[in-house]
């Protein structure tokens, strides 16, 4: 990340942040359920933003370096097949690194959209991108993208909207989920619009598991930071040293499970309510889905998508989809 300051109030910022009181219940309400479960929206404050930047540094973490070599590798392909005048709308944007890659080959691109729900990691990627690219309107919003949100308008005339959605983050959504989100993201693109997609591919269990358990322990204190974020945010007292990190491939559903697991049995406090943990219960935190090609194009003509393309690293690790929307 950044280590210049970031924008106090930038130019353009649409601002949509969840109220305190819908992340406290939100919360409540996973950690009531069974299992226990805590949206992957918490990881994101700016430690959390932090570590995962570092986490896509580790050697076990292929995702990030492989999905970056096959834009950096197709990025030309993939700006002449979007075409001229694109307002690009990336949901997740993080520190917008990948977008650079499709930035610097679109033609004439009539802005870009960076969607996240860190507003510092926001905040430092909008400094960056108008200090490099002072020709392009940058407008960013800060929101939770897996809810309704308003899409700032473009000052300047565009000729198709394509929503950017690298990372394989699709991943994180169960299929239902998975199935509304690329509904939502084809309502901002519209008709004629397209969606290009990172998308994760099925391999060998124990390359899976070691990227979200790399030996360094950054995953590790990464997982471990959503308590820390509901300890200060809302009030709660979980203790940190109670709870280990686990990654566990589960076949039938084709997904590793990031978890917490209590070391103990124990009983935190959220926002005035108990919650009750035995030794050895958990907490799931993140599903990252692994698809087939052929699993994944199902998935996206479900939500209303029609694929045109597929781009893979050599060894077939990674695959990068280009949808389109077709018009009725």
């Amino acid at each position: 990340m950044s280590s210049s300051a970031p924008l106090r109030s930038p130019p353009g910022l649409h601002d949509h942040r969840p109220a305190t009181r819908l992340l406290a219940s939100d919360a409540l309400r996973g950690l009531h359920a069974h299992p226990k479960r805590l949206a992957p929206l918490y990881f994101y404050d700016s430690l959390g933003s932090a570590l995962f930047e570092r986490i896509c540094e580790q050697p076990e973490y292929y995702l990030t370096r492989t999905e970056t070599s096959i834009l950096r590798h197709f990025a030309g392909d993939i700006a002449q097949m979007l075409g001229e005048h694109v307002l690009l709308v990336e949901f997740g944007s993080g520190a917008s690194a990948k977008t650079r890659l499709l930035l610097d080959r679109l033609m004439q691109p009539a802005a870009y959209v960076p969607v996240d729900i860190s507003m510092s990691a926001l905040l430092d990627a909008v400094q960056a991108l108008r200090r490099d690219y002072p020709w392009l309107d940058v407008l960013p919003v800060c929101t939770d993208f897996t809810r309704p949100f308003v899409l700032p308008r473009s000052p300047r005339e565009h000729a198709r909207a394509v929503v950017f959605f690298p990372g394989s983050t699709i991943g994180n959504f169960d299929t239902v989920e998975a199935v509304r989100l690329m509904r939502t993201m084809r309502g901002v693109a519209g008709e004629g619009g397209a969606l290009v997609i990172g998308v994760d591919l099925v391999k060998d269990p124990d390359r899976l598991e070691a990227a979200y358990d790399d030996r360094a322990g950054v995953t590790a204190a990464f997982n471990l930071n959503v308590l820390r974020r509901l300890n200060r945010e809302l009030g709660a007292d979980f203790d940190l040293e109670g709870f280990e990190h686990e990654a566990a491939w589960v076949a039938a559903l084709s997904r590793i499970e990031m978890r917490l697991v209590s070391k103990r049995h124990q009983r935190v406090l959220l926002d005035g309510e108990a919650i009750e943990f035995a030794a050895g219960e958990h907490i799931v935190t993140e599903h990252s889905h692994k698809y087939t090609i052929e699993s994944f194009e199902r998935l996206a003509r479900a939500a209303g998508w029609a694929p045109r393309k597929v781009w893979t690293d050599e060894a077939g690790d990674f695959s990068v989809v280009y949808l389109v929307a077709p018009a009725h």
